[in-house]
């Protein structure tokens, strides 16, 4: 049964809905529809469920896009209901027939509801009706033809009477049966051999036996031609072992000494090592990035030229009207060309294969039926729904203001915690330090806290970030818990009034679950401010693999009904990849989460706000 059924206009105004069901809904599935699938560009999807403790909902929708109305049904998840797509068909025909912009109440359409309800239902019990009795003749026909094989003559196919089998119970010529027989020779073990003979004791016998195929499979394996049964008795040496790197094994007494030789430490337990302090300006995150256009003006006005000789040798009319829609309302197989070549225009610019094709779906989901402009062009207008649909994913849904937030938590006397999390080789501990510099720009006193605990020189490569930044690092070595470094660093910055806590974690790929488990850990136990995910501009379909995969594990293994995921993105390596930035629409569109900081380049001072603008016009370029 239908827990809901809802027609609201794309403006948020309900026009219409069902009181005959009057079941209060559990949460806020149609809000969660809206926030986290309709503005985000997911209304290409089948369906949406709602999973929240006490609701299992399962939402379905549909469109009338020429007038902007939007259809939703909700049910329990449990259930399904085979006739809620027809339901929403009928009911969005007959309620687009009575609907008028200026009209406020559809009391009277209670009544129009219900019979279209209880044809749909009869409609999926005759469908269900058939579909049994269709499963019901075709096991009945192969019933049959089971019976007729066996029956016909009393013979199996290929094979000799039945009831004269010779009275060993062979009921076939060449058949292996279940007592081990097999006419015309022997089984032995799963392999049927000439005149009783095993194969495999036969390899090199003159009786025919003898198959190629198989002494290759066996040269293949390591058996030698000249190998003897006296070799398995120790007459021949044994082959040297390889000699392999034995594990580390750490805090044993007969360990060898530490490995540390960054920081060698003079007698009077002075460090050695001196590191200027930095001095690289300004940080770019400050600096505001006016995107240009001139570019694109140029080629517009160049294509527009081409276009006036085009017209001069072809003629106006002609020209003009190639390519133009000739229907009123826009059909799913009007969009189809535009879209494969956006789709493949979006590929070659890195965006992953699957968000290319639920962008497009969703693209089609908003233009079909809609009513096109006189004189546009199919292609233009495909071009800018998903410009549209690109600057609503890209633009962040929820403010994430670092400097006032730190402000916000300093007020209430304690640190702002920062995590930075990602795969191995992103760049991790180099864009912890950039933040930190850009931190401390704004007069932000921060701390930085060591706890890739499991890579060889993190501690020391920190540390030497801390001494250029010269601001204080705690740390505890290695092979210790990194959710304890991480508790203990927290309560080192409150007692010295650090403003911030820029927490560094191991790099660990998202099938690690050991790794994977600590981390959820350390989200878990120290409650973070903020969970960075450092990823590489570089990938392309493998940034839906992270992500999803590392937003999955946080909240499978996490002990929190409520687990913590991924806040924000960091993209490193910015400035080596072009124009193919279909990484960061990648990141967005399978997490959620915005891109809050753009590293492009090595010093201190590469760090940028994402352009949203910029993205979107070189994605489309």
């Amino acid at each position: 049964m239908l827990e809901q059924l809802l027609i609201f206009t794309r403006g948020g105004l309900i026009l219409w809905t069902c009181k005959e069901l009057g079941n209060a809904l559990k949460g806020s599935p149609i809000d969660t529809l809206i926030r986290s699938c309709l503005l985000e560009e997911r209304s290409g999807l089948a369906s949406f469920n709602y999973d929240v403790p006490g609701a299992n909902y399962s939402l379905k929708w549909t469109f009338h896009n020429e007038l902007g109305i939007v259809f939703v049904a909700v049910y329990q998840k449990i259930l399904h209901l085979l006739y809620v797509d027809d339901l929403l068909s009928m009911v969005k025909r007959e309620f687009s027939a009575v609907y008028d912009p200026c009209r406020m109440d559809y009391s009277d359409f209670d009544d129009v509801y219900r019979q279209l309800r209880l044809e749909a239902e009869a409609r999926a019990e005759e469908v269900k009706k058939s579909s049994k009795l269709g499963a019901r003749n075709v096991g009945k026909k192969q019933d049959q033809v089971q019976k007729a094989k066996y029956n016909q003559d009393g013979k199996r196919n290929g094979g000799g009477d039945l009831k004269s089998d010779g009275g060993d119970g062979d009921l076939g010529k060449g058949n292996v049966l279940g007592n081990g027989h097999v006419n015309g020779g022997i089984y032995v073990k799963g392999v049927k051999s000439k005149g009783g003979v095993n194969q495999k004791e036969n390899l090199g016998s003159d009786n025919g036996a003898f198959d190629v195929n198989k002494l290759k499979n066996l040269r293949s394996k390591g058996v030698k031609k000249n190998d003897t049964v006296a070799d398995t008795k120790g007459s021949k040496a044994e082959p040297n072992k390889k000699v392999t790197k034995k594990n580390r094994v750490w805090g044993e007494a007969n360990a060898p000494a530490k490995l540390d030789y960054t920081d060698p430490v003079a007698e009077n337990g002075d460090k050695q090592v001196n590191i200027m302090p930095v001095e690289e300006g300004e940080s770019m995150m400050d600096q505001e990035e006016v995107f240009s256009s001139d570019s694109e003006d140029e080629e517009d006005a160049q294509a527009g030229s081409d276009t006036k000789v085009q017209t001069k040798s072809k003629g106006w009319l002609p020209s003009m009207f190639r390519g133009f829609v000739g229907k009123a309302n826009l059909e799913r197989t009007d969009l189809e060309p535009a879209l494969k070549a956006l789709k493949d225009r979006l590929m070659t610019k890195n965006v992953a294969e699957e968000i290319a094709e639920k962008l497009c779906e969703s693209v089609s989901t908003s233009l079909e039926g809609k009513k096109l402009a006189s004189f546009t062009r199919i292609s233009s207008t495909v071009q800018t729904a998903m410009e549209d649909a690109l600057v609503r994913i890209l633009t962040p849904k929820r403010s994430i203001d670092i400097l006032r937030d730190v402000h916000a938590a300093k007020e209430q006397g304690k640190p702002y915690v920062v995590v930075f999390v990602g795969v191995n080789g992103v760049g991790k501990s180099t864009n912890l330090a950039k933040v930190a510099y850009w931190l401390l720009q704004h007069k932000v006193s921060v701390m930085m806290a060591a706890c890739d605990t499991f890579r060889s020189g993190a501690v020391e490569q920190l540390r030497t970030h801390a001494s250029r930044l010269q601001i204080p690092i705690f740390e505890k070595g290695y092979e210790k818990d990194p959710a304890i470094v991480a508790k203990e660093a927290i309560l080192e910055a409150s007692r010295n009034g650090s403003d911030v806590v820029l927490v560094d974690t191991a790099g660990r790929m998202q099938d690690n679950e050991p790794l994977m488990r600590a981390l959820s850990k350390l989200i878990y136990l120290n409650t973070p401010d903020l969970v960075l995910f450092v990823g590489e501009a570089l990938v392309g379909n493998d940034a839906v693999d992270q992500l999803s995969k590392f937003n999955q594990k946080l909240a499978d293994l996490s002990p929190s009904p409520f687990p913590r995921l991924i806040d924000g993105i960091l993209l490193t390596k910015f400035d080596t990849i072009d124009d193919k930035v279909g990484a960061a629409l990648s990141m967005v569109y399978i997490s959620g989460a915005p891109v809050m900081f753009v590293g492009c380049g090595q010093s201190y001072t590469d760090l940028k706000k994402l352009n949203v603008k910029s993205i979107v016009k070189t994605l489309l370029k």
